[in-house]
């Protein structure tokens, strides 16, 4: 009896072998975008994922591959981030992190700059880390927040610009790019950047449906709006625009198990005994309603953790949607540093997306004034 039961395990473990089905992925749309950085020891992916986002743009209106600074909208956004800090009074939210409508609200205050005008980087260094900056920034506002000379230094904002100016670099008020000079305001105009083009939409039940809300979340310390709609139209929106030429910016959760960079996939298994093996083999993902993923949202299951690009679409064996998503964590990881994000992880793990306005249907535009 236990030799029929043992022949029966083997004959079980063999069947199971071969019904595993590694994933095998083929490319339904793929819009051009510009090669993979890396944000080293910063967390700063809202201006990576923006400015890859921004870059793609610049394609699709341009014809130019042109390498746009990233450190150039950190740096600004940094001190517009440490006056709302001190006007606060330590009441609000100083790190290093931020939201995609930053980097747009940068453009239209300070502009663009190309990536060889402003590194952020200074002499001897070769990688970004932020650690020891975001570290001195915050010491020196909360010491003028406590006035120890019983009133608020006018000292202040030259004191935190000249921090910045010794960790990133000075500001560019001019420069030289391919023989022509410019102003980082008619630099962005030269590229195209029109900050008025984009919107950013999100799917919450707590907000009205079709009308702008802010909302709240730690690093959206600049109180930006975000249009809300429901969970069906996010997902087609970011479908549409992707087949259309148009890419997208992604803020999301990436706090999940099953978001791998390693692996290059991010899905949500029916079952939670099915995590690891959802990394390599194709397996049953989970229904996400809108009621699902609200809960998740309000038991901080699911947080903005993490803002990446998506620049296309693939499917695998069995006709499953992905969302091919550029990340900023180099290119030694996963599919050459991109994540196939599954439609179910999307629906359940997005915060929010950020587009060109002609990327959205008409019928969605008509429905939110746009």
């Amino acid at each position: 009896m236990k030799q029929l039961l043992l022949g029966a395990t083997f004959c079980f473990l063999g069947l199971n072998s071969v019904n595993a089905q590694k994933y095998q992925f083929k490319t339904i749309t793929d819009v051009e975008s510009t090669q993979i950085k890396s944000q080293d020891r910063t967390g700063t992916c809202w201006s990576f994922s923006t400015t890859s986002f921004l870059e793609s743009e610049v394609i699709r209106l341009t014809g130019k591959d042109v390498d746009l600074s990233e450190m150039f909208t950190v740096r600004n956004t940094y001190s517009d981030k440490a006056l709302n800090y001190l006007y606060r009074q330590g009441k609000a939210q100083f790190s290093e992190g931020g939201l995609a409508h930053d980097v747009i609200n940068s453009v239209e205050k300070y502009g663009l700059v190309p990536e060889s005008v402003f590194t952020g980087l200074q002499t001897g260094e070769e990688k970004h880390n932020h650690a020891e900056l975001i570290a001195v920034l915050k010491s020196m506002l909360d010491t003028y927040i406590k006035k120890p000379a019983k009133q608020l230094s006018p000292k202040w904002k030259p004191a935190v610009e000249s921090v910045l100016d010794v960790y990133l670099g000075e500001n560019k008020k001019e420069f030289v790019f391919e023989g022509k000079k410019y102003t980082p305001k008619s630099f962005a105009k030269y590229v195209k950047i029109d900050p008025s083009n984009y919107v950013t939409l999100s799917s919450f039940g707590h907000a009205k449906k079709y009308e702008p809300f802010v909302l709240s979340i730690p690093d959206n310390f600049s109180n930006g709006s975000f249009y809300n709609i429901s969970l069906d139209e996010l997902v087609a929106v970011t479908e549409n625009a992707l087949k259309n030429g148009y890419t997208v910016e992604l803020d999301c959760d990436v706090s999940e198990k099953t978001f791998s960079s390693k692996a290059g996939v991010a899905v949500i298994p029916a079952s939670s005994a099915d995590k690891k093996k959802a990394l390599t083999e194709l397996v049953k993902e989970k229904n996400v309603t809108p009621a699902y993923r609200q809960a998740e949202f309000e038991n901080f299951n699911t947080t903005d953790d993490h803002l990446m690009h998506i620049v296309g679409i693939v499917k695998d064996q069995k006709n499953n949607t992905y969302f091919k998503v550029k990340n900023s964590w180099g290119t030694k990881q996963g599919n050459d540093g991109y994540v196939y994000m599954s439609v179910p992880y999307f629906r359940l793990k997005t915060i929010s997306v950020l587009l060109h306005k002609d990327g959205i249907s008409k019928d969605l535009k008509s429905k939110l004034k746009l």
